[in-house]
């Protein structure tokens, strides 16, 4: 009744929790496929797992605030912050490396995750990529 709300816990702990997103891709489905603002469709593990390296490995503090979690049908939704700071530097959708700004953001979020037999099988990943842009100082506020 509960897997995608356990899936998706799972992949907020292993992934942002506790920075290990070599062991939270075991929780996507081979041919998963993640939908970004600032990277658009990725489709497949390694694609998905280069992804979460470039976020992750630029906020090695990085952390999730839970606001509320939804499951209903196969599908697991959580609201929230991501909460932390650039102090590593980050790769873009375009391949382009971002400097570390050593600036904090706290950027409102929302994540749909889709399971099927235990697997993620779409992750749709919302968020002001322009306000996440401000906050680090990249663009005028």
């Amino acid at each position: 009744m509960n897997q995608a709300r356990d899936v998706l816990d799972r992949l907020t702990d292993t992934a942002i929790t506790h920075h290990d997103i070599d062991a939270a891709m075991n929780l996507y489905a081979a041919d998963a496929v993640v939908m970004t603002p600032d990277a658009g469709e990725i489709r497949g593990r390694d694609e998905i797992t280069e992804y979460w390296h470039g976020l992750m490995d630029g906020f090695p503090d990085g952390r999730y605030e839970t606001i509320s979690k939804i499951e209903a049908n196969g599908k697991a939704v959580d609201e929230g912050y991501f909460v932390g700071t650039n102090t590593g530097p980050m790769k873009t959708a375009a391949g382009d490396t971002i400097p570390a700004t050593g600036k904090q953001v706290k950027l409102r979020s929302c994540d749909v995750a889709t399971v099927n037999g235990g697997m993620i099988t779409e992750h749709h990943l919302y968020f002001d990529e322009g306000e996440f842009m401000r906050q680090l100082g990249l663009t005028p506020g």
